[in-house]
């Protein structure tokens, strides 16, 4: 009769099983992937701005600054702002032999020795929403100067920096207005293909865009006449502090914050970044309203010139977009309002004939009211009129039809 021996494992046999699936379950692959917050997230850093991430708890704000990190191949030091003290950032007072001649420095911690001693990296500023306005006031300098006491951190440190929003933090604070207006702010979500996939062992990486270097002078100069049109003829929003708290913990426009929507517009421009990508970059700094101005404002930018229409409408193209037509169409009646002529006049009603041909009739309506109005007894009037008149009411006929059958469904 035989006997069975049993092996047992010692405890360190089994933690090293334990260490061995351990290290299966971490071995993941990584894919190139279209993912416009990794890559608003890659210029904002790449163009030398500060960036808040805010989103709920474990949405993977942590994650993509690891990958971040990597990709742009930055060693990366972690700093939970709310468990520090304001000096752990201000500095500590450290008495030398003679203070009243060689003062009194403020020693920096060795997080920040670290990063000075590397010359590079990526800061990262976690739980910023759960630090006190001590703290919070301690790390103005810091978003801003990159100063940490007596340390200059070296240009090449980046910063990004947390937030779980107020109602979601633990004892969260409400972000003063001053730091809140030094960053970028970015809304982290989640994608439910990307987690899946990802956990499957597949998880999208960060890429930096490449910055076309023949765009530089063209990107600068968009950049600056973009935010400069939109501001001068807005001069009220180049300064608007929220009027609720609440609101002044987030993204708004200020004469820094609009610096920085140049940057970025320059750096979304010269790498050709999708307007989804520029439009998370803009609102992020200046906050939503503005932001949707200046968006608008640079679709208006690459609007052909009225008077090139003018001179020539059998010629003229026409955007495809029903609102970018439509400010086109105003522009040109405009510029005949301005300087009122029998030729520009017959000129304008061509080309909202064409319009019409080509595109919903009733973008033509009220610039065609407004035209009407400005013509002279002796101007007779011309056959573009009557084409224009034909199309609109076989268009509004069609609209009536349309309603007429849906009510009766």
């Amino acid at each position: 009769m035989s006997e069975t021996v049993s092996t047992v494992l010692a405890p360190a046999d089994r933690l090293g099983d334990a260490t061995e699936l351990l290290t299966l379950l971490r071995q993941v692959n990584s894919e190139t992937r279209p993912n416009d917050q990794l890559e608003a997230l890659t210029l904002a850093v790449a163009a030398d701005l500060p960036v808040l991430l805010w989103g709920e708890p474990g949405i993977g704000k942590t994650a993509a600054l690891a990958q971040l990190s990597d990709a742009l191949q930055l060693p990366l030091t972690t700093v939970i702002a709310s468990v520090h003290e304001p000096s752990d950032f201000a500095g500590l007072p450290v008495v030398g032999d003679d203070p009243a001649i060689q003062g009194v420095p403020m020693a920096p911690p060795d997080w920040a020795v670290r990063l000075a001693d590397a010359g590079r990296g990526l800061l990262f500023l976690d739980e910023l929403s759960t630090a006190p306005p001590s703290v919070q006031a301690a790390l103005l300098r810091l978003v801003l100067e990159r100063r940490v006491g007596s340390l200059q951190l070296p240009r090449e440190v980046r910063i990004v920096a947390a937030a779980n929003p107020p109602s979601s933090a633990a004892d969260g604070w409400e972000l003063s207005a001053p730091l809140a207006n030094r960053f970028v702010h970015l809304h982290w979500t989640h994608e439910h293909d990307v987690v899946v996939r990802g956990l499957g062992g597949t998880w999208p990486h960060a890429t930096l865009p490449q910055l076309d270097r023949d765009k530089f002078d063209s990107a600068v100069d968009f950049a600056r006449r973009a935010v400069c049109t939109l501001l001068s003829a807005r001069p009220n929003l180049v300064h608007r502090l929220p009027d609720q708290q609440t609101n002044r913990g987030g993204a708004w426009p200020s004469p820094r914050s609009w610096d920085a929507a140049v940057r970025l517009v320059a750096f979304a421009t010269a790498a050709s970044s999708s307007p989804e990508v520029l439009s998370l970059l803009v609102r992020g700094t200046v906050g939503d309203g503005p932001g949707f101005e200046l968006l608008a404002s640079i679709d208006r930018m690459d609007l052909p010139d009225p008077e090139t229409l003018l001179a020539d409408p059998a010629a003229a193209r026409l955007p495809e977009r029903g609102d970018l037509r439509q400010a086109v169409l105003d522009a040109v009646v405009a510029a005949v309002r301005r300087r009122p002529d029998r030729a520009r006049w017959d000129a304008a009603w061509e080309l909202l004939a064409t319009a019409a041909r080509t595109g919903a009739p009733d973008h033509a309506v009220v610039p065609a009211t407004t035209l009407a109005t400005l013509r002279r007894d002796d101007w007779p009037i011309p056959v573009a009129i009557e084409e224009l008149t034909s199309v609109v009411s076989v268009s509004r006929a069609a609209d009536h039809a349309e309603a007429r059958a849906g009510g009766r469904q």
